[in-house]
């Protein structure tokens, strides 16, 4: 099953993100496991991931972020501050499987 992970300062925020996002995938059968965690946690749990979003209030860890994740070919993007906002999962959750869908045609070319 693929996986996506969001990380913001405490893993709290992104919570409520988690919730909308599971609900658009069920609405639409997809099946995907979606889980938050704090920015501090993120080495611990990057290798679990097939993507990774970041909340925006943590834009200043995007650099160590892409570090971790590009050797391991995981993509990885900000959220959008005006999605995130009103907590628009199924934008969240376009943007995560655009990513992989992206990620994946770049590994059978």
């Amino acid at each position: 099953m693929k996986r996506i992970l969001l990380f913001c300062t405490a893993g709290m925020s992104t919570s409520l993100m988690v919730t909308k996002m599971k609900e658009s995938a069920e609405k639409r059968n997809i099946e995907i496991s979606i889980d938050a965690f704090p920015e501090a946690q993120m080495e611990k749990h990057v290798d679990e991931a097939n993507v990774i979003l970041l909340g925006p209030q943590i834009r200043y860890a995007f650099k160590r972020a892409q570090r971790l994740c590009q050797s391991r070919n995981i993509p990885v993007a900000m959220i959008n501050a005006m999605d995130y906002g009103v907590m628009d999962g199924e934008k969240v959750l376009n943007q995560a499987l655009q990513l992989m869908k992206t990620q994946e045609g770049e590994k059978n070319e």
